[in-house]
């Protein structure tokens, strides 16, 4: 909901390269955790690896467009405060599913 608010005054220069970058991303991390929650627990590591990788990306695709200027300060900051807590949740899920995949 967040993005969609920053995408109405994202700059026509930064359109179709940051912007479509980040929606994709976005996207890619929030299908993963979505599938994710509902699949075997093989196929849920990967899921989760690949929404945590997808996030990471997506911190640093918005800190570029923060440092061009893209989008102000305040935005940004919400922003990254909301994509690091969503790390923090993927990294605690990775964890215990670790542990229940990993031979005792």
């Amino acid at each position: 909901k967040l993005w969609h608010e920053i995408v109405l005054i994202f700059p026509k220069t930064s359109r179709y390269t940051l912007r479509t970058k980040i929606d994709a991303l976005l996207l890619e991390s929030i299908e993963n955790i979505f599938t994710g929650s509902s699949v075997n627990i093989t196929e849920r590591l990967t899921k989760i690896r690949k929404a945590a990788l997808a996030i990471d990306s997506l911190k640093f695709f918005l800190q570029i467009s923060w440092e061009i200027k893209s989008m102000d300060t305040k935005r940004y900051a919400t922003l990254s405060e909301k994509l690091e807590e969503v790390g923090r949740m993927l990294g605690g899920w990775l964890k215990k599913l670790l542990e229940k995949t990993s031979p005792k």
